[in-house]
């Protein structure tokens, strides 16, 4: 079990976000194909194209993760004004942040021990963790029920050089 990480998670001050976007995702795995194309549009928008493969992995491992783990039986049944999963992308000037939500209070579980790279599943968040600068999670406060699952990515001007992915 991981314990709740804040650490290098940028302050969630809406007024010191240069630009954010949010979209809700239903209870079903092709759930992650809109997530893909959102954060697409919103990199092209953003004129950060150039950082959609690294983004797109992890948003694809964060939404994928939340469908599988994170939400209760009846959630494909139950959806209404309040969708289980959401994803946001927040930018600052430096650093770009995404969450995935959803309403499952239990931590992420990354897999311990050897890793089997032949598996299907279970590298979820040894990719997430590869591909991003860091990353972490933390419980939702106040009426939301849930956690917040975070990637953080360098970018622009004080960026730097980024490694490829960390392997062991």
């Amino acid at each position: 079990m991981l314990e709740p990480l804040r650490q290098g998670l940028p302050p969630i001050d809406p007024g010191a976000v240069s630009s954010s976007a949010s979209c809700a995702l239903p209870a079903r795995y092709e759930a992650v194909r809109g997530a893909r194309a959102f954060t697409s549009a919103t990199l092209d928008r953003w004129e950060m194209s150039e950082r959609f493969d690294d983004v797109a992995l992890v948003v694809s491992e964060l939404v994928t993760n939340a469908l599988r783990h994170a939400l209760p039986a009846d959630a494909a049944h139950d959806e209404g004004l309040n969708p289980p999963v959401r994803l946001h992308l927040m930018r600052w000037a430096s650093r770009l942040v995404c969450a995935v939500r959803d309403p499952s209070g239990e931590s992420p579980e990354a897999r311990g021990g050897e890793e089997d790279f032949a598996a299907e599943s279970g590298r979820g968040l040894f990719l997430v963790e590869s591909f991003s600068d860091s990353w972490g999670w933390h419980p939702l406060a106040g009426t939301l029920r849930g956690k917040v699952v975070w990637a953080l990515f360098r970018v622009g001007p004080e960026q730097q050089a980024v490694p490829g992915p960390r392997l062991p």
